[in-house]
């Protein structure tokens, strides 16, 4: 059973998945707010509300490296799907919210991060300036990508006048890796825009 978190909650993988995690997916999924209530099929179920009258909304995935100063190492976003060093991958964008499957999923080997990468922070951004009064249901969820089995799911209610969400945050203690949900609202199209907000979490 994946456990689930509440807003400020710290978790360690490893302990959680039973055993040593390597590569992990992180999912972040929403409805359209108004919509049907989405059938959860495929990995992550249908991430977005689809027919709700036509309605959509393009909210992006991101995730921010830092490291132990709390600077920004690299970014993966809608612009660049993999980081440098090529150990986080983002699936893509899905620029209407319709249809099931990995919608807006970043892939992490955990193995692979570069050693000053200290914590990875996962945001999700209105490109189109739409705000959350749009979004029901957000939630961010950690999968273990060896076996698909679900790791921890954090739902949150995030609706309002804001643009963002910085979910979640995975990083690195005494040696092991820990997942924090944030749940924060922020303001912004792109993570450049969010940075003043997230730096502090990192």
């Amino acid at each position: 059973m994946a456990v689930s978190l509440q807003k400020g909650q710290k978790i360690s993988l490893s302990k959680e998945a039973g055993g040593n995690l390597t590569k992990v997916k992180l999912g972040l999924g929403w409805d359209v707010a108004g919509a049907e209530p989405s059938k959860q099929g495929g990995f992550l179920g249908k991430l977005f509300g689809g027919g709700g009258g036509g309605k959509s909304i393009d909210l992006d995935a991101s995730c921010i490296m830092f490291d132990a100063n709390k600077q920004v190492i690299d970014t993966v976003w809608f612009r660049q799907l993999q980081s440098n060093d090529g150990s986080v991958l983002h699936t893509g964008d899905n620029r209407t919210g319709d249809g099931d499957g990995d919608d807006e999923v970043i892939n992490v080997d955990l193995s692979a991060i570069p050693a000053q990468v200290t914590s990875l922070v996962f945001t999700v951004n209105s490109f189109t300036g739409q705000t959350f009064d749009s979004v029901a249901n957000a939630f961010c969820r950690l999968v273990n990508a060896d076996n698909n089995q679900e790791v921890a799911r954090y739902n949150l209610s995030a609706q309002g006048g804001h643009t963002a969400m910085i979910m979640a945050k995975v990083y690195r203690h005494n040696n092991e890796w820990k997942m924090h949900a944030i749940g924060e609202a922020a303001k912004g199209r792109t993570f450049h825009d969010l940075l003043p907000a997230v730096t502090p979490h990192a």
